[in-house]
């Protein structure tokens, strides 16, 4: 089975998880939930929503995490400034990473879009330098599709 065939799978999982729920919450701890269950390697699957001008910790799984990131700072910071996934194969080389664990090595930030609006991020770490790829990218950017389509039904 490949990447992308399994992401396919992932977002038919997703979807069906969240299909019919009108709770905002449940669905994103499930959400973060099943990427956590689904995906190799992980030590962090979860959520930061925009609030105040800052990112905020939203529902998650793995250990303890920051709860408020400047936009601008650190790689999910910077998701949302530029408006754009950042993949990043060695956290250590990100100029401002914030280290909330340091068990973390790479990381996937994917923008979460409301209404053409970011309003958050999936966030996604790994213990290993390089976990994630270009089909990781455009797998979880999916993922992010089907969870920002909930927000709007649930906002």
């Amino acid at each position: 089975m490949t990447r992308m065939t399994d992401y396919q799978t992932l977002c038919e999982k997703l979807s069906a998880l969240m299909e019919g729920v009108p709770h905002r919450v449940a669905n994103l701890a499930n959400a973060s939930a099943l990427l956590y269950a689904e995906l190799e390697d992980l030590n962090w699957a979860g959520f930061y929503f925009l609030e105040g001008g800052k990112l905020v910790l939203g529902p998650f799984q793995g250990k303890p995490a920051c709860i408020e990131i400047e936009v601008g700072k650190g790689v999910c910071g910077t998701a949302v400034q530029e408006e754009r996934t950042q993949l990043v194969p060695d956290v250590h080389l990100f100029p401002g990473h914030i280290a909330c664990d340091s068990a973390s090595n790479s990381e996937i930030v994917v923008p979460l879009r409301v209404k053409g609006c970011v309003v958050g991020v999936l966030d996604i770490d790994s213990p290993w330098p390089g976990r994630f790829t270009t089909e990781d990218q455009a797998g979880l950017e999916a993922a992010a599709e089907i969870i920002a389509q909930m927000l709007t039904r649930c906002s």
